[in-house]
C-alpha cells in the first residue's frame, strides 16, 4: 500500500500519514486530490495551502498526477497555510476602481478627476480654479488611459467588450488563482497613493498652471510631442506583449512554455519593461518629483519580479534560455 507523510509547516495544523487505497496510486492522484485529502484532515482550504516536495519542488499545477513530480511511496510532502487568499481579479477592480463604500482613498481611476476638475476639493487645494497647461491635459488624458487600459485587460473578452461575469476571460491570466489577502493592503497603497494621490496633487496645481509653464520646455509642443509619442508606443507595446502572452496559456491551464516573439528576443519581461517606459515618458513631460517617486518604485519592484521570472525560466528551461536575454532592460539588468 502506498503511503505518503504529510508535514505541516504551519502553526494550529499536525502532521500525518495518508495511506492510498488498492483503487489509487501516485498515478492517478492529483495535486488536487492530495489537497482535497489535506482539507479533510485538517479543515485548510485548498486554496490555502502550499505544497512542496523534499527537494523544494512546489506541487503548483492542481491537475498533475504526483507522479509527474516524481513523488514515490514513502515521500515526504510539506504543506503550508498562506493564508486567507483573494482572487487576482478582484485584486485588479479594488485596486485600479475601489468602491466608495469601502474607502474614501478611490482608485487612479477616481482620484485623478477629483483632483484635476474644478470642485471644492480642488479649489481648497489649489486656492481656486486652475488654468490648465498642455502638459496638465496631456498628462490627465496620459493617467486615465493607462488605468483604463489596465482595468480593460482585466475585466474584458479578448474579443469583445463585455460585461465583467464569473466565467469570463481576461487578458491577464495568473499562474495562481489566488493572491495572500494581506497583500492588498500593500498593492492598494502602491496605487490609491503613489499613483493617485500622491501623483495627483503637484501635477494638476497651480505651478504647472498655464501661467507658470509659459515659454518653458514643458510648454514646448516638441517636448510634449515627443512624450506623448515615447509613452504611446510603450503602451501599444505593453498591450502587445500582454496579448501575446495570455495566448501561451490555454485557459485553466498552469502550462508554463518560454516565449519568443515581440520584445522577447532582449529581455524576459518586456511587459516590465515598456510598462517602465511608459512611464519614463511620463515623466519627462511632467518634470514631476511625484512622478519620478512612483516610477522609481514601480521599477524598483518589477525589475525584482523580472530577476525572479527570469530565474525560474533558466531553471525550468535550462539551454532553451537565450543567452543574450536579460530580464527587464536590454543589456543592462
Amino acid at each position: 500500500m502506498v503511503s505518503l507523510a504529510l508535514k505541516s509547516r504551519s502553526r494550529g495544523y499536525n502532521s500525518f500519514e495518508v495511506k492510498l487505497n488498492e483503487n489509487q496510486s501516485l498515478d492517478s492522484l492529483t495535486v488536487q486530490d492530495l489537497k482535497s485529502i489535506i482539507k479533510k484532515s485538517t479543515k485548510l482550504d485548498s486554496i490555502r495551502q502550499r505544497l512542496t516536495t523534499a527537494d523544494k519542488k512546489v506541487l503548483d499545477d492542481d491537475r498533475k498526477a504526483l507522479s509527474d513530480y516524481n513523488i514515490l511511496d514513502g515521500d515526504e510532502i510539506t504543506f503550508k497555510d498562506l493564508g486567507r487568499q483573494i482572487s487576482w481579479r478582484t485584486v485588479f477592480l479594488i485596486e485600479y476602481v475601489r468602491p466608495a463604500r469601502l474607502s474614501i482613498l478611490l482608485g487612479p481611476l477616481i482620484i485623478h478627476p477629483l483632483f484635476y476638475f474644478p470642485n471644492p476639493l480642488s479649489n481648497q487645494i489649489y486656492k481656486g480654479p486652475v488654468l490648465h497647461s498642455t502638459m496638465q491635459k496631456s498628462a490627465f488624458a496620459m493617467v486615465m488611459a493607462h488605468f483604463v487600459k489596465r482595468e480593460l485587460e482585466t475585466i474584458l473578452v479578448e474579443q469583445k467588450l463585455v460585461l465583467l461575469k464569473s466565467s469570463i476571460n481576461s487578458v491577464h491570466r495568473f499562474s495562481n488563482a489566488t493572491m495572500p489577502f494581506r497583500n492588498i493592503f500593500k498593492n492598494s497603497f502602491h496605487y490609491w497613493i503613489l499613483s493617485g494621490v500622491l501623483l495627483a496633487i503637484p501635477i494638476y496645481g497651480q505651478n504647472s498652471s498655464s501661467y507658470k509653464l509659459a515659454s518653458t520646455i514643458f510648454d514646448s509642443p516638441a517636448w510634449l510631442g515627443s512624450c506623448l509619442a515615447l509613452w504611446t508606443y510603450a503602451e501599444l507595446s505593453n498591450l502587445t506583449v500582454h496579448m501575446h502572452l495570455r495566448s501561451l496559456r490555454p485557459p485553466g491551464t498552469k502550462t508554463r512554455v518560454l516565449p519568443y516573439g515581440y520584445g522577447f528576443k532582449l529581455v524576459h519581461c518586456p511587459n516590465y519593461f515598456f510598462e517602465s517606459l511608459a512611464w519614463f515618458a511620463f515623466t519627462a513631460l511632467t518634470g514631476s518629483w511625484a512622478s519620478g517617486l512612483f516610477l522609481s518604485v514601480s521599477t524598483t519592484q518589477m525589475s525584482l519580479w523580472a530577476l525572479k521570472k527570469s530565474k525560474t525560466y533558466k531553471k525550468e528551461f535550462g539551454d532553451q534560455v537565450p543567452k543574450t536575454r536579460k530580464a527587464i532592460f536590454p543589456f543592462i539588468l
